[in-house]
């Protein structure tokens, strides 16, 4: 995505101008110690610097292309917000809370490099349409890079489904043993999970993408702006058609945690399969020494941190969603300082959800299943009873709801002597069902089980097969 901005070199007080320079003509005193540390954002919307000096210099461009900016102001400007984002970059630009947010403490170092040209470039713009814009701007970057490192774990998923698209296991429903399947199935299905997550960033990211720039504090203004020519030359389709709206709205923001939620969910259930599978109970799979850690006390332990890791902040991105939710539930139109809290919700999800993704993508990458253990367990708790019943209505025309019940006298007949269904000689199933043939007891191993589940979407290997590469060509990696 975007390089993070976590360090903040605070150069002394007494070395920047108090805010009152910038908004304080109104007011006969600066603000108090408290208000000053509740107003400012430095700390947090400096993540944004890309994308405001981005949109500084479309709208200077822009200034200059209608006569509101000479050519000689746009040219300082853009040379001086060019050098300012060199020097975010290299870590050399003197951050200061009492510049109260990234708005400010460019525009500020913009007039120590360039003099009283700075001051021409707010022309026509508030710090509310200001902020909106570079807030769609970088959850459209963030959506971007969700979207590979999604498209990432997909392909690490369809690798990895590939490769044990033959490797018969237990299907689980309720947690119980229900049907044999196939590893390659089941991995299969959180592909289509995380292509649906793509599909709902790609949904935000559209709707998001209209411009708020030009929408100044609420009303628009009365300068001959062009704001078709900012949205272009941002990225935007449109400029947002209204200004009350476009310093508002803040629905792109909780489309970008809802989409981010829903994501994390499904991240949640992978590594609670992976919790279970590579307990000793299950021994389905062993993660990697990169992907476990130890006990302080019992030698023997292996535990999967990642994976309950990437289940537990799973949390922190629904808060971010709850949090922001609740921001804005009360809001009147159009700009309140409350939307301040806005970004905080969505830094911290992203993180936490680009993080996971990537743990996540790790542990299936490296993950080693346990062909034998996972065969062996999908014979456990009579899962082929269904085949069984199928085999009755197929061959012998039996209704499904009768046949439904051969096979339960039948599992009956298995669990009272202690026995798998398909360890049950022909003559004991006979006392039960008298048509049933030496073809009905063939349907009852697991590999007959998963081979005859051919129909779309089914766990027979060839199914599995077809599908990843079908997969493949459907969730294309996005380009770099």
């Amino acid at each position: 995505m975007q390089p993070r901005v976590t360090d903040e070199t605070q150069a002394p007080d007494d070395a920047q101008p108090a805010p009152s320079a910038i908004w304080g003509g109104r007011f006969a005193s600066g603000p108090s110690a408290v208000m000053e540390a509740i107003n400012a954002s430095i700390g947090f919307d400096k993540r944004l610097y890309r994308q405001d000096i981005a949109g500084s210099r479309a709208h200077a461009a822009m200034l200059v292309a209608v006569g509101l900016l000479t050519e000689a102001d746009g040219q300082a400007i853009d040379q001086g917000l060019a050098r300012i984002l060199t020097e975010i970059d290299s870590g050399v630009f003197p951050f200061s809370t009492r510049l109260e947010d990234i708005h400010m403490n460019v525009e500020t170092r913009l007039k120590d490099l360039i003099g009283e040209a700075a001051g021409r470039l707010h022309t026509a713009r508030s710090r509310n349409d200001q902020v909106a814009t570079d807030f769609r701007l970088w959850i459209r970057d963030a959506i971007d890079f969700v979207d590979g490192a999604l498209a990432t774990l997909q392909h690490t998923l369809i690798d990895r489904a590939e490769e044990y698209a033959a490797t018969v296991m237990p299907g689980f429903t309720h947690l119980q043993t229900a049907q044999p399947v196939t590893l390659g199935h089941h991995l299969l299905a959180y592909v289509e999970m995380l292509g649906r997550d793509r599909g709902r960033f790609a949904d935000a990211r559209a709707r998001l993408n209209e411009c708020p720039l030009g929408s100044a504090a609420l009303a628009g203004t009365g300068f001959p702006i062009d704001r078709f020519m900012t949205a272009q030359a941002l990225g935007f389709d449109r400029p947002c058609a209204n200004s009350l709206d476009g310093v508002s709205d803040r629905d792109f923001a909780l489309e970008y945690l809802a989409a981010a939620s829903v994501c994390a969910i499904h991240l949640s259930r992978l590594a609670e399969e992976l919790v279970v599978w590579t307990s000793a109970q299950f021994a389905f799979v062993r993660l990697p020494d990169a992907y476990s850690t130890g006990s302080s006390i019992m030698p023997q332990k292996r535990n999967p941190d990642a994976a309950e890791l990437v289940r537990a902040k799973a949390g922190r991105v629904i808060g971010a969603l709850n949090s922001l939710l609740v921001v804005m539930k009360g809001l009147p139109l159009a700009y309140s300082k409350d939307m301040q809290d806005d970004k905080e919700p969505v830094f911290e999800a992203t993180d936490t959800l680009e993080l996971c993704l990537a743990a996540m993508t790790g542990m299936i990458a490296h993950m080693t299943a346990d062909p034998v253990r996972l065969r062996a367990a999908a014979g456990q708790g009579f899962t082929t009873a269904t085949d069984l019943a199928d085999w009755l209505v197929r061959r012998l025309g039996t209704p499904f709801r009768d046949a439904h019940a051969v096979a339960g006298r039948l599992v009956r007949l298995a669990e009272t002597r202690g026995v798998g269904l398909e360890e049950l000689s022909l003559a004991e199933m006979q006392t039960i069902e008298p048509r049933l043939t030496e073809e009905a007891a063939a349907v009852l191993s697991v590999d007959a089980s998963v081979q005859a589940r051919t129909s779309y979407g089914g766990t027979a290997p060839e199914r599995v097969r077809a599908a990843c590469q079908a997969a493949r060509e459907r969730f294309a990696r996005p380009a770099p």
